[in-house]
């Protein structure tokens, strides 16, 4: 485990120089959540998110035994599935954990190789490689498990030119919201039990050739009553970043034991998704109803521009509009990035949401990690669980 925080004095040639390439990976291709009324998420997810209607698979296509609803906003997309009957072993993940996400779809050039290379290595399948076609083409997926029942889905689409995959349709719709300026998925947090971070550092690294370019341990990450630790993986290419959290020994129950608790088990945590203007996204947000986790204290604001006057760099936004939103601000010696953090989305306290903004920092926010802890607990203190 990491003393302290690596340097973060550094360019992604430097940090992924020596990351394996047997499993290049183009991107995060689709995130695909096990919920309990699709039709019902994909409108809150329109409302709330700003996306839009993409495709959608159910009765009217031919599916029998599940519903699916994929919605865009620029480079995301999520898919929203419910089962249709109480034989489908999706109703056993949504009765144990909630709704929450199920895949990680990755897009590789060969799913066929990517299967292969995996599960040589150690990785659990669950799909092998699948061939599926249409008058569109073919679009190729295999899969193996990860941490808890979450899946890694490895999706080959060169040779498919339909709107999304075979089954599927497009999705028209009367009602399609304006966007919230949402980007693309900047990483995805997921959190393990107790002793179990280091086992799926280990894993990454075997199995799909990920590098730990950034830890913290309980002595960074903790305020007066909790404390976790995490480790940063990440790709050959550093497209795809997976934090890894567990919790550590506090005073009371710590936000990552609250969500073991509530999902029942390892699962995502957060989905990070970026903006290229986080004021603007954060006050659409909040307009349509997102609730984020309360504002820091005014101390934190007033040292902000000492912190980014330590690396040099200079606050181009406005520190009223960003404090009156809430949005926290952090730096490296590349620059500094913006954040903010939803409530948990869901009706159990697990899966939510973070906004951010890059400007120039490679970094997660590691001079925010007590502010932000710290409003977590506040809300924990509100449901009885810290």
């Amino acid at each position: 485990m990491s003393k302290k925080i690596e340097s973060v004095n550094y360019g992604l040639e430097k940090i992924f120089e020596g990351a394996q390439d047997f499993l290049p990976l183009l991107g995060t291709d689709y995130v695909e959540f096990y919920v309990g009324n699709a039709k019902q998420a994909a409108h809150f997810y329109k409302i709330a998110f700003g996306f839009q209607s993409f495709a959608y698979s159910g009765l009217e296509t031919g599916a029998k035994d599940a519903v699916s609803y994929v919605l865009t906003q620029d480079k995301i997309k999520l898919i929203l599935t419910t089962p249709l009957n109480s034989k489908s072993p999706i109703n056993d993940h949504i009765v144990k954990h909630g709704d929450g996400v199920k895949v990680i779809a990755l897009w590789v050039e060969d799913a066929r190789k990517a299967y292969k290379e995996t599960t040589s290595r150690g990785a659990k399948s669950y799909m092998e490689p699948t061939v599926e076609k249409d008058e569109f083409g073919e679009v190729v997926r295999s899969g193996i498990y990860t941490y808890g029942e979450t899946v890694h889905l490895f999706v080959e689409r060169k040779n498919y030119n339909g709107t999304f995959l075979p089954g599927f349709q497009k999705w028209e719709s009367a009602y399609n919201p304006p966007t919230a300026g949402l980007k693309y998925i900047d990483h995805m947090v997921g959190n393990v039990g107790w002793n179990q971070m280091d086992v799926w550092v280990k894993w990454y690294e075997e199995v799909m050739g990920f590098e730990n370019f950034l830890s913290f341990d309980d002595k960074q990450i903790h305020t007066e009553y909790s404390a976790l630790m995490s480790k940063v993986m990440s790709n050959g290419n550093g497209r795809i970043k997976f934090p890894i959290n567990e919790p550590a020994k506090g005073k009371k129950r710590s936000q990552i034991e609250e969500y073991l608790d509530f999902y029942e088990g390892a699962g995502v945590q957060h989905i990070a998704v970026a903006t290229d203007d986080i004021l603007k996204t954060v006050s659409q947000l909040r307009a349509n109803g997102v609730e984020f986790l309360s504002t820091p204290p005014d101390d934190y604001y007033k040292s902000v521009p000492g912190r980014l006057l330590q690396f040099s760099h200079e606050l181009n936004e406005d520190i009223e509009k960003l404090k009156a939103l809430g949005i926290m601000i952090d730096a490296d010696e590349e620059g500094y990035l913006l954040q903010i953090f939803t409530k948990p989305v869901e009706d159990r306290p697990t899966l939510f949401f973070e906004i951010i903004q890059r400007m120039g920092a490679k970094g997660f926010g590691a001079g925010n990690f007590k502010a932000l802890f710290e409003s977590i607990e506040r809300e924990q203190q509100k449901r009885g669980t810290l």
